[in-house]
């Protein structure tokens, strides 16, 4: 059996707080839609929006090896930005396998505008990294950027995933957080930098009340990702796949549905 064969038994492993990074998956699946997938969220750390910086460069490689000990992938994948603008070097320096990690999309944004005016959401510890300030200097230096912090967009996104309706007064505050800012008026692209977020654009967009372009990294780490395993040879047909929790089982119970849905057919915890 050829060294390619053997690596295929190997999982790709999704870290984020919560379901928030299935928005990732669902694009890596349209392009790899046999691998194999673990999915691991923080529940018991959630959120990680209002947590320190040194709360999180200790934490995420701290959990992200004891995953890895466990399951053993070829690759991971930091599905949240604000764990990959404070921990992806801290990882990638405790794990010997690849880790892609997620940054907000201010080069495609940049790309897009015709105003001129960029939008970026995300959580309070994301929209405040100087990761942050040197994308905008490099690919957005004579664009407007404004910036929001909404760390409660991230429940609303959590509930919609349990099927409940998400808050609309949270949604609402999250679009009205950039357009009440100077230039807010003329911003034609937002850009989602919280892997929750996507999962309610439809809910951003009616809010905004006009057309506006939205853009993610979902994409991006996808295109990463297939490149990272290109000549790896998939199972034919997909494995089921896990979902780790740092939380209560029972917690998950209401998340089945979505989680199957994605092929993530058993729950376990950490």
């Amino acid at each position: 059996m050829s060294a390619q064969s053997i690596a295929t038994t190997a999982p790709l492993l999704f870290f984020d707080t919560g379901v928030g990074g299935l928005s990732v998956l669902r694009e890596v699946r349209k392009l790899l839609p046999t691998a194999p997938i673990v999915y691991a969220a923080d529940y018991a750390g959630l959120p990680y929006g209002t947590k320190s910086e040194g709360e999180l460069a200790a934490r995420v490689p701290a959990l992200l090896g004891r995953l890895v000990e466990r399951y053993k992938p070829q690759l991971v994948t930091i599905a949240c930005n604000t764990a990959s603008t404070i921990a992806l070097d801290y990882v990638r320096a405790a794990l010997n396998i690849p880790v892609v990690g997620t940054v907000p999309a201010i080069k495609p944004a940049s790309l897009m505008t015709k105003t001129g005016v960029i939008g970026l959401l995300g959580t309070q510890a994301t929209i405040r990294q100087g990761y942050v300030d040197r994308l905008a200097s490099e690919f957005a230096a004579n664009k407007t950027l404004l910036r929001h912090g909404s760390p409660d967009l991230v429940y609303a996104a959590e509930a919609k995933l349990r099927g409940e309706k998400p808050d609309q007064p949270v949604i609402q505050a999250a679009v009205d957080g950039l357009l009440s800012q100077p230039g807010g008026d003329n911003m034609d692209v937002m850009i989602l930098a919280c892997t929750h977020f996507p999962l309610v654009q439809s809910e951003l967009q009616e809010a905004i009340g006009r057309d506006i372009q939205f853009v993610d990294g979902s994409k991006g780490i996808a295109r990463r990702i297939e490149h990272l395993t290109a000549g790896t040879i998939w199972p034919s047909v997909p494995d089921n796949g896990i979902f780790v929790t740092t939380g209560q089982l029972d917690e998950m119970d209401a998340y089945r549905p979505v989680l199957q849905s994605f092929g993530l057919e058993h729950v376990e915890t950490l």
